[in-house]
């Protein structure tokens, strides 16, 4: 709870600012080791596997995979771990073994290790005498420097741990030192030390193993006594002469610090020169290693019997810990169980002046900038302090409490928060210190400092509530009593209220109402950042105890922090709470905001005028006087707010002359759209407009409404159309013609206005809505009604939006217009169908159905999506239903009513063979081959994949149906001739093409020479890359001229002509593109060629530099095409290139 880590500006991630993932861990509860024939098999396996890599790689992942299932549960694998050993010992010990096969199965040695952990697994190695000389032989032989077999060196280096605790003296292993050769050999106490030595100072893990080894082979009496010193020397020389500039130096640093750590409970005289190496150890593993190692060094002075003799002078014990004896007691004669045992005696005693450094630099420790060095320094001072009298011990929490002095950094704080809770844990922290401590706590659980545009202080709100936890599990209720209330509130708040959602979950915990508020606010249910703040919180607030703080954080912390959706959400939050203590709010809260609203600050100006609005709207009161301060980006939409709130509360300003000034701040608004943010525009747009318009009659404001949607500005366009598209039926008598001209004119493109696509957007969601207020009567007027008379003009606009295509640095912002134009579309059709189905004639409906199909086809999943839903909405919409849908009955077979719900229309693998079934009907077929275009040519993997084996099995199955198949072709002919120079579907058009050719799609058509369809498409291809320097055209181009080399007759020298014009291009990467796809094409079509020109052909498109000067080129290409018979291309001077071809 207390480590949580958090961004880099201590957020949450959260989709759409105030969403939060509910994120819930899954553990899988196993029974036994089920798979345990498998491992042996595969072990059994590795002495046919080792020399096969690819084999050898499947095998060793398998293992992975097996042992991974049981990382929480390794106890299942006791029983096996000896089998498994013997197994692998069987391989490593049998000298016929190559060296590849036993670094195998140390790497499985390794992988068990990892899972179950070394202490339990290396019990079972071998350990005696005739085990170490084995050991240490096999380590000798190994390469520190060799990457991939650094599992072998982890676990020798453990195994030798182990072999090196034989009890006996070592010198007697050593016999007779002098070799045949005359040479002196090295004891083995020397060999095992330096193997320590030599590993301590690697890179990878075997520098852990080394740790190990270190620490027990130190230990030995006869090491100790012969090598202990030197070995001391060593390190702290080696740990002064490193620097952690270099990651050499980090390296060694380490491993010197995990030497000394394991090996000081040996040390006798503490090195003055340990006690300065905090500030040169800045790396957060050697400072976390330093903090451990001046822990050990503290205790190891403090020696036992003054330690235990201290720690038993003051400890507060809260007495029985356990449930049956708690029960045993309270049936006997009651005792007092919380003590704080007094001294018996006043012995003297000696605590070494090291100590103080020790504490001194474990307490820097605290304020480090790295969590896991505060949590260790944490641990030490409380482990420390466990052995200091009570008098010193009390100093020790005294210069704690200094870390939370305001000057102090989070970091500072968040350390002493873990120190507190680990005092408390341990019940070194006496009742008659928590009065100073908890005052500090309170301050903790709200720590929120601002840095930038962000605020840190999230670990010290969880440490803070860490703390909390540690009080209750050690303290006597009694003894916490006169702070329950204190302390039950500031956690209330932070479980509901807190930004983040770690803080949130560590705060639910045990209050007064403990059991009613942590099932309303367990662990998950905080995970939702605004079920906490609108839900949760009134829930809480219901008991008296909780209502007031509430409110009064939100107010103090909430309505002013640096996050708008905090601020945003601690008003709606105001707004829930408002009638629990309604004097409150009207006599203490509102006074505080007014002048809070007319301040300096401007996150606390917006904050204010939202909570207003929202106090306001919940209690019926505010005046119009305290409407002060509008400014900015911020305060529009609050203000706006304010108004749209006043307006609903019906407050008595029909004649007052504030509505002229209501009025004017609306218009202002709309017209300062391009000054603000998208969000922030969505709350100015209608927010405020409707309630006014509703509440009292305005005037003729429809004229200036209808003139600005000719602003140059597009916001401005934006806010005007969706004020018209909110205006009530009053207003719009008579005008409805006006206000369909003004916005038919936003939603017609021009060449000055081509990028206003969110303009077009909001003037087709304006048009439905206008619709939709005014309603249908058929022999109605034009000025006042949907009838037969404006119906076709509403269609047309609604229709022109389905073929907006923008496109500009944003990408397709014209997806967002023919989203719009599809939402429009279905609630203007279902209008009038419900009111007057006659007025819907059998064009319109094919336009929307086939354009809502075409829409269906194509790449966007969000808009693929959005278009199927309106296309089943249509099709299955039976009250009355739709008339003059083509094909109905197919259409309902292809999606039947019982699928609707369960289609994924966002999942290529689902929608596209659906609507690939269109193709079959006719009325269909050109949309949605136009939709497919761009699909099956498209960027995206899965939608390309799927796609175009939907177009193939299509094309499959209509293969033998020559009448289907010319339907087809003549239709795909069209689409590229309706299309052509038009580079959003010509270029994935071309790459449809150079798919469908190799997929043998047109294979009907190629015994046949000279087809006309292969004839028309040679010319439209020719007609598109006329002129063209796009090279991805270019490229696709070629590939279908490739491709439609298979067609018989004539066809084929034209195309090889258009090839070989493309193998003399003025870009050398289209040359070179030419030539190697002609070189693949006539290894697949190798009949096109003469046999005994076929190989001096393919040499000369495979050896030529195409990167070469035109004229060279030239030449190859020439020669080609006397090789092959096919017509040169005559010199034609190019303007565009200003070279000749």
């Amino acid at each position: 709870m207390a480590l949580s880590e958090m961004n880099g500006d201590g957020s949450e991630q959260e989709e759409g600012g105030c969403q939060e993932p509910d994120v819930i861990a899954r553990g899988n509860i196993l029974e036994s080791f089920a798979e345990s024939q498998e491992v042996r098999a595969l072990i059994n396996s590795l002495q046919g596997v080792y020399g096969d890599l690819g084999t050898r790689e499947v095998t060793i992942e398998k293992f992975i995979v097996i042992m991974d299932k049981y990382q929480e549960q390794p106890h299942l694998l006791d029983s096996h771990l000896e089998w498994m050993m013997h197994l692998l010992l069987d391989i490593v010990q049998d000298n016929r073994s190559p060296s590849s096969l036993v670094h195998l199965a140390f790497k499985f040695f390794y992988i068990i290790t990892k899972v179950r952990g070394y202490k339990i697994f290396l019990r079972l190695f071998p350990h005696e005498v005739a085990d170490l000389q084995p050991v240490l032989d096999m380590i000798a032989v190994q390469n520190p420097k060799d990457y991939e077999t650094w599992e072998t060196r982890y676990m020798l280096l453990l195994w030798l741990s182990m072999t090196c605790l034989i009890p006996f003296d070592l010198a007697r292993l050593d016999g007779n030192i002098l070799s045949e050769e005359g040479c002196t050999r090295m004891p083995i106490m020397d060999r095992i030390l330096n193997v320590a030595k030599s590993y301590l100072v690697v890179s990878d893990k075997a520098r852990d193993a080394a740790a190990v080894l270190v620490s027990r082979f130190i230990i030995r009496p006869d090491v100790k006594q012969k090598r202990m010193a030197d070995f001391l020397d060593w390190a702290l020389s080696t740990l002064s002469n490193s620097s952690f500039q270099t990651m050499e130096g980090t390296v060694v640093m380490d491993g010197m610090l995990q030497a000394l750590v394991n090996t000081v409970d040996t040390i006798k005289d503490s090195p003055s020169k340990l006690m300065r190496l905090w500030c040169f150890v800045p790396q957060c593993v050697l400072r976390m290693a330093y903090a451990v190692f001046q822990d050990q060094l503290g205790r190891h002075k403090l020696k036992q019997k003054i330690a235990n003799k201290c720690s038993f002078l003051y400890r507060y014990q809260r007495g029985c810990r356990s449930l049956a004896a708690n029960l045993q007691f309270s049936a006997q004669v009651p005792v007092v169980q919380n003590l704080v045992i007094a001294a018996a005696d006043e012995e003297e005693y000696d605590i070494p002046g090291e100590v103080e450094n020790v504490i001194e630099q474990l307490l820097i420790g605290l304020k480090d900038k790295d969590t896991i060095v505060r949590w260790s320094a944490a641990k030490g001072i409380g482990r420390i302090t466990g052995r200091l009298p009570k008098e010193l011990a009390d100093d020790v929490v005294g210069s704690l409490l200094d870390c939370f002095s305001f000057q102090e950094t989070d970091n500072s704080w968040h350390g002493g928060c873990l120190a507190l809770a680990e005092l408390g844990r341990r019940g070194l922290l006496l009742p008659s210190r928590i009065t100073d401590v908890v005052p500090v706590i309170l301050k903790a659980l709200t720590y929120d400092e601002k840095r930038g545009a962000c605020s840190v202080g999230s670990n010290v709100r969880d440490a803070a509530c860490y703390v909390c936890w540690a009080f209750a599990r050690a303290y006597d209720p009694l003894e916490l009593k006169p702070f329950v209330n204190q302390i039950s509130s500031a956690l209330v708040i932070a479980a509901v209220f807190d930004r983040d959602i770690n803080c949130r979950r560590a705060a639910s915990g045990t209050f007064p109402h403990g059991i009613d508020i942590v099932t309303a606010a367990d662990y998950f249910a905080v995970g939702n950042r605004v079920n906490c703040f609108l839900n949760i919180s009134m829930y809480i607030a219901s008991f008296p105890e909780y209502t007031q703080s509430m409110i009064d954080h939100l107010v103090n912390m909430k309505i002013n922090h640096w996050d708008g959706v905090i601020r945003e959400l601690s008003t709606k939050a105001l707004h829930n709470l408002a009638p629990q203590i309604p004097e409150y709010m009207t006599n203490v809260v509102l006074p505080r905001l007014l002048p809070l609203a007319v301040g300096t600050d401007l996150h606390t100006r917006h904050g204010a005028i939202l909570a207003c609005a929202e106090i306001t709207h919940a209690l019926y009161k505010l005046a119009a006087e305290n409407n002060r301060g509008l400014g900015g980006e911020l305060m529009r939409p609050a203000v706006c707010t304010l108004i749209e709130k006043l307006s609903l509360s019906k407050m008595p300003f029909r004649e007052d002359p504030i509505i002229d000034g209501w009025q004017w701040l609306i218009n202002d608004s709309l017209r300062s759209l391009p000054l603000v943010s998208s969000t922030a525009r969505q709350q100015i747009k209608v927010h405020s407009w409707v309630p006014l318009c509703n509440y009292i009659f305005l005037g003729e404001l429809l004229q200036q409404y209808i003139s600005e949607l000719q602003n140059t500005e597009e916001m401005i366009r934006c806010g005007f159309s969706l004020a018209l598209g909110a205006l009530p039926r009053f207003l719009l008598k008579g005008k409805l013609q006006q206000v369909l001209e003004g916005l038919k004119k936003v939603i017609c493109i021009s060449h000055k206005d081509v990028s206003f696509a969110e303009s077009r957007r909001d003037g087709l969601k304006a048009t439905a809505k206008v619709c939709q207020t005014v309603g249908v009567k058929r022999n109605g007027p034009q000025d006042e009604f949907v009838c037969k008379d404006n119906v076709v003009q509403i269609y047309t606009m609604l229709l022109s939006g389905m073929s907006d295509y923008t496109t500009d640095s944003r990408g397709d912002v014209g997806a967002w217009v023919r989203e719009a134009a599809m939402t429009s579309l279905m609630e203007v059709t279902l209008l009038l169908v419900q009111n007057d189905p006659e007025l819907l004639d059998a064009n319109i409906c094919k336009q929307i159905m086939c354009c809502v199909a075409q829409q269906s086809a194509e790449k966007i999943d969000r808009f693929r999506a959005h278009a199927g839903s309106v296309f089943l909405s249509l099709l299955n919409f039976d009250n009355p239903p739709i008339p003059h849908i083509p094909h109905r009955e197919e259409l309902e077979r292809i999606f039947p009513r019982s699928e609707a719900v369960t289609l994924n229309w966002n999942a290529p693998s689902q929608a596209f063979p659906r609507i690939t079934q269109l193709l079959g009907l006719p009325a269909y077929q050109y949309y949605v081959l136009l939709g497919l275009t761009v699909s099956v040519g498209g960027l995206t993997e899965t939608t390309v994949r799927y796609s175009a084996q939907s177009l193939f099995d299509y094309m499959k199955k209509i293969q033998n149906d020559l009448g289907a198949m010319n339907n087809f072709c003549e239709t795909l002919l069209q689409v590229f001739e309706d299309n052509l120079l038009n580079d959003r579907v010509s270029v994935p058009l071309l790459k449809m093409l150079d798919q469908m050719l190799a997929n043998g799609c047109f294979d009907i058509f190629t015994a046949e020479e000279n087809h006309p369809f292969s004839l028309k498409l040679l010319t439209l291809c020719k007609e598109e890359i006329k002129k063209s320097k796009d090279i991805q055209k270019l490229r696709s181009s070629i590939a279908v001229f490739c491709g439609m080399i298979q067609f018989q007759g004539d066809m084929r020298k034209k195309v090889l002509f258009q090839l070989f014009l493309l193998l003399c291009h003025p870009f050398p990467v289209i040359r070179k593109t030419t030539a190697s796809q002609v070189y693949e094409m006539l290894i697949t079509y190798s009949d096109i060629v003469d046999p005994d020109i076929l190989d001096e052909v393919m040499t000369v498109l495979s050896d030529t530099d195409w990167d070469a000067e035109l004229p060279l080129v030239r030449e190859k290409r020439n020669y080609l095409c006397d090789l092959m018979k096919v017509p040169k291309p005559q010199l034609v001077s190019k303007v565009e290139f200003g070279v000749l071809l």
